[in-house]
């Protein structure tokens, strides 16, 4: 079984006084549309850490498939949303797919395409991470037997990124066809360039 955390707790400081993740895009907010694209793909479960401005995010998110997971350390950075994220999954679970809210433009059938890359990889290949044309993008995905090491590890290389810079060799990448793991939301500017080619976004 597949976990994928969906991380929604950061306090989007380049965007000003906008919480990205509640701007509008395809008929509801930028996290709403990651949980879409999340719950759409072949996963076992979703939850989504919370943190800065909780409630509304909570709420711009009812009725969906998902487990909310509070993280009162938000504001140390995404490594202790990551942990908080990690420590909640299934013990069921048998792969942790850490996802970005920033990446509107990914598809289920991409999520899909990196979770069989996991579930097929040769022996010693326990990390799947997408790239495009020679560029590592985002979600990772990890065997849920680095939990422990998620956990207990601190600092800059804590989350996804100490794992896979720690074991190079067992990194498998996953080439996708568009550049959608590439394409994040970080300022106003992206944001309208976004919905520029997007087309205009219906008030949420």
């Amino acid at each position: 079984m597949i976990s994928a955390i969906v991380l929604a707790a950061g306090m989007s400081t380049r965007m000003g006084a906008e919480n990205k993740l509640l701007l509008p895009f395809r008929g509801t907010t930028l996290i709403g549309n990651m949980v879409d694209v999340v719950t759409g793909a072949r996963v076992g479960e979703t939850l989504v850490v919370l943190g800065h401005e909780a409630e509304r995010v909570r709420a711009a998110l009812a009725g969906k498939p998902v487990v909310f997971v509070d993280n009162p350390h938000y504001a140390e950075g995404m490594g202790s949303s990551v942990q908080v994220g990690v420590r909640a999954v299934s013990p069921r679970a048998t792969g942790i797919m850490v996802c970005l809210t920033d990446l509107p433009l990914i598809e289920s059938a991409e999520l899909d395409r990196l979770i069989a890359a996991f579930e097929t990889a040769e022996a010693g290949k326990s990390v799947a991470v997408p790239s495009h044309r020679g560029q590592r993008g985002n979600p990772v995905l990890f065997s849920a037997r680095f939990r422990d090491e998620v956990l207990n590890t601190r600092g800059p290389v804590a989350g996804c990124r100490g794992i896979v810079k720690k074991y190079p060799d067992q990194v498998v990448e996953v080439e996708m066809d568009q550049d959608h793991i590439l394409r994040d939301i970080d300022t106003m500017e992206d944001y309208r360039r976004l919905v520029g080619t997007s087309g205009p976004q219906p008030a949420v």
